[in-house]
């Protein structure tokens, strides 16, 4: 199926995996540093997969998921892409029990996810994050394209070259 717009969503690679095997079902999101004035939203209801190493770690991540920490991609790195993702709903939540709650459902320890909660900055108010539930869906065929250093920063969206 051919997407009208080709976005990619960046994520830890850990992450993505864990998407890719239903062992976790939202995303959730503070927003990255070059978000812009009003910071990070779901503008997206479908997207693919960017795999990112940047910033994981193990200490991150619940315990059974590896993470180790590697460097970004470096231009003419191969890039592989093998999900796309549909947004079933999105919310901004603001009181953290109802964060909590979505505990079974991401592998992100909760002291990752207070720390994302508890950030401010970039549009974003303290105390509030962004979940979206998604369904994620197998590529039939893993798309393969090189590294180029537009996507990098931090910052979630990114605008990928139509796929061959």
């Amino acid at each position: 199926m051919r997407m009208d717009h080709e976005i990619g969503f960046k994520e830890w690679q850990v992450v993505c995996d864990a998407l890719a095997q239903g062992r976790q079902t939202v995303i959730l999101r503070k927003g990255g540093i070059h978000e812009g004035r009003e910071g990070f939203s779901f503008a997206h209801e479908r997207f693919y997969l960017f795999p990112t190493r940047f910033h994981a770690t193990s200490e991150q991540v619940k315990m059974g998921f590896e993470a180790a920490p590697l460097p970004e991609w470096q231009v003419g790195d191969e890039i592989v892409i093998t999900h796309r993702v549909e947004v079933e709903s999105a919310i901004t939540l603001t009181d953290w029990q109802d964060v909590v709650a979505l505990a079974d459902q991401h592998i992100y320890t909760e002291k990752t996810v207070r720390e994302r909660f508890d950030w401010e900055g970039k549009g974003m108010s303290r105390g509030s994050i962004h979940v979206a539930k998604v369904r994620v869906i197998a590529l039939d065929e893993p798309w393969k394209f090189p590294y180029e250093a537009r996507y990098g920063g931090c910052r979630s969206w990114i605008k990928l070259d139509p796929r061959p």
